[in-house]
């Protein structure tokens, strides 16, 4: 029998280096980090109002469901019967 170890590292949180360590070349300019700043808060107000969305449907019973109702098939004695004219 073989045991298994788990490594249980908390998660790491990352952030972004200081400016004077980060090489010219790959360095934003205010500009475009106030658009990629105000993009990730839209993508964020999307997920969120999906989120509520889903949420509120589910707390009405109208959640996204797997199951589906299907047709009803004939029993399998009525399928071997035959038919009445």
């Amino acid at each position: 029998m073989t045991s298994m170890t788990t490594n249980t590292k908390p998660p790491e949180q990352l952030t972004l280096l200081p400016a004077d360590a980060v090489p010219v070349r790959f360095r934003l300019d205010e500009a475009t980090r106030r658009r990629g700043l105000a993009h990730i808060a839209e993508i964020r107000a999307q997920l969120n109002r999906s989120r509520a969305e889903r949420a509120a449907q589910a707390a009405a019973g109208r959640g996204r469901s797997r199951v589906r109702d299907l047709p009803v098939r004939p029993s399998a004695d009525a399928q071997t019967k035959p038919h009445a004219a």
